[in-house]
């Protein structure tokens, strides 16, 4: 077999970074992305791409197909975490723009899940894997966070249906909390 590829969005920093380093440090070939990412993981590639943009999305997967001919992997990652988020304040306190996470978490999982499902279906084998948190099911950092991680729980399971019979699979990944360099900085 060769080289297993993977994706992970959301890459640049915290937990994507490690997941696309720990991935590249066992021989994955890795497509890390990221609106801020500088570095590659190591025999990794590095993609500064904004999930807002699906046409960017798009032709990821397409250099993908193209380059590699394969997708073994899907680490729907990419989140728009604000240091506003851990605010005790209600959330009609906070900045609107904590709503993003919506967008950039929850949409761009979609997206990019949408993207690599042909992938994956013609590989008969693969996984799509969600990052969440107990937050989907109990108070953490408000209702936008919460329904973000709420989401993703959702959408790997419903996947998981539309997936049945073609060899891939989702699953939706509690981390916990991680020691991040924004977990350092607070």
């Amino acid at each position: 077999m060769s080289e297993l590829v993977a994706v992970v969005t959301g890459a640049g920093r915290g937990a994507g970074r490690g997941i696309a380093s720990a991935l590249a440090a066992r021989g994955w070939k890795v497509y890390g992305t990221g609106r801020t990412i500088t570095e590659p993981p190591p025999g990794g590639v590095a993609v500064r791409l904004d999930h807002a943009d699906d046409g960017a999305v798009a032709a990821l997967f397409d250099r993908i197909r193209r380059d590699d001919g394969r997708l073994d992997l899907l680490v729907n990652n990419a989140a728009a975490i604000s240091n506003r988020l851990v605010d005790p304040k209600p959330f009609w306190e906070k900045p609107l723009e904590l709503a993003d996470v919506l967008n950039v978490g929850l949409r761009s999982a979609y997206v990019a899940s949408w993207y690599a499902a042909p992938l994956l279906v013609e590989a008969e084998r693969g996984l799509i894997a969600f990052t969440s948190s107990p937050g989907s099911v109990c108070y953490m950092h408000g209702p936008a966070y919460g329904a973000q991680k709420a989401g993703v729980d959702k959408m790997a399971a419903d996947m998981a249906v539309d997936f049945a019979g073609t060899g891939v699979s989702t699953a939706s990944i509690w981390m916990g909390i991680l020691l991040t360099e924004q977990l350092r900085a607070a």
